[in-house]
């Protein structure tokens, strides 16, 4: 067995998630890119693409909301490559409105998407890492889910439970060698937020202390170092990547 380590990242191929995947190659990495599976064709184009640019990275088809697709696509994994070394969980979706006029459904996918997947995927591989004494899990968060945000009642709740989480198997995996660690993004430019208008974007920007929006590349360095041998004493932890948008201590 290779001594390469092998990396899956959830929502790995989207804007963050692209960044993410690619700074992990550039580590030495053999990275495998979820997505969601009614995407495969774009997933496929997507491949190819960092193919070109001289990234070679694997996909994978799951709904990280499915427990048993999670399973499917570690125990695919593992049989294709090896047990997962890092994890980043990254996948997340939006479902924004007021509570007056947020249905169910956009709770429910919403918490589903962006937490419970966290359980999913963790829970194939947490184990597996004790058990070697060695791993890393990162839990892609957001600001919002540290000061709350109007219309985002679900969103905010799933990002803050995401750290609930990281400090409770934190405790569980530090003495076994496995690091659990938030990070929470602020703005940051992908298609998602250049697609909201020019003027609310100028305002966004203006009450970012930074006076500008973060880079993907930004979080993946983040991870990078979070994924890495020098991060061994780092667990619990929430790393804020927001330009001063939100600060405590």
């Amino acid at each position: 067995m290779s001594d390469q380590k092998i990396a899956l990242v959830t929502g790995g191929v989207g804007g963050i998630g692209t960044a993410v995947c690619q700074s992990l190659v550039k580590q030495g990495v053999r990275v495998f890119a979820n997505y969601y599976p009614a995407e495969a064709e774009q997933a496929t184009a997507w491949q190819a693409q960092q193919k070109a640019a001289g990234y070679d990275i694997e996909i994978i088809a799951a709904d990280v909301s499915s427990y048993e697709a999670c399973e499917e696509m570690v125990a695919a994994i593992a049989e294709q490559a090896g047990l997962v070394d890092i994890l980043v969980n990254g996948a997340g979706i939006t479902r924004d409105s007021s509570m007056k006029n947020m249905d169910k459904d956009s709770w429910n996918a919403v918490i589903n998407t962006n937490l419970n997947s966290v359980y999913n995927v963790t829970k194939q591989v947490f184990e597996g890492m004790t058990a070697r004494g060695t791993g890393r899990i990162i839990n892609i968060s957001s600001v919002n889910g540290q000061r709350g945000q109007f219309g985002q009642a679900n969103y905010a709740s799933a990002k803050a439970g995401l750290h609930g989480f990281t400090m409770s198997l934190a405790q569980e995996g530090a003495a076994k060698g496995v690091t659990v660690n938030t990070i929470s993004p602020g703005y940051i430019s992908t298609a998602m937020t250049q697609a909201i208008p020019e003027d609310i974007r100028d305002k966004i920007v203006a009450g970012i202390p930074a006076k500008k929006m973060g880079q993907p590349e930004d979080i993946a360095n983040a991870i990078s170092f979070l994924s890495s041998e020098s991060a061994s004493y780092i667990t619990g932890a929430n790393l804020p990547v927001n330009g001063g948008l939100f600060m405590s201590f």
